[in-house]
């Protein structure tokens, strides 16, 4: 299981979010843990240009979720998919998880919106949860 540096940790709350966790309104995001190590995969995404973002995750399994599995985050970036930009944040999984199965019941495409942003020089991934409502 990754450590990571106490400046990547990512940022989110579950008081965020309502019900189902469903997010309580359109501006809720979660910013990836451990995207230090993948700066230079996220400037190559940023500096192509590729729009619109999205991830490229899949549910966890029902093992991965008894192991508490941390969530690895990919990007879909239009014609391919990026190598690993980051983790869910400890304690944000089931929200992560209960997205993409709300996704799927609407009908939409199982991708959460991402925005990279730059923060203290570093490149941020942050998933526009909002969005998925």
């Amino acid at each position: 299981m990754p450590s990571h540096d106490r400046n990547d940790l990512g940022k989110g709350s579950l008081n965020h979010y309502r019900g189902v966790l469903v997010p309580a309104n359109g501006r809720v995001r979660i910013r990836l843990a451990g995207s230090n190590p993948h700066q230079d995969a996220l400037r190559e995404i940023v500096e192509s240009g590729a729009s619109p973002l999205e991830t490229a995750i899949s549910r966890r399994s029902q093992q991965q979720e008894g192991q508490d599995a941390e969530i690895e985050v990919r990007l879909f970036t239009g014609s391919r998919v990026s190598p690993p930009v980051g983790w869910v944040p400890r304690g944000l999984e089931a929200v992560v998880d209960e997205a993409l199965s709300r996704l799927d019941i609407l009908g939409r495409k199982q991708r959460i919106p991402v925005e990279i942003i730059r923060k203290g020089g570093l490149y941020r991934v942050e998933l526009l949860m909002g969005q998925t409502r």
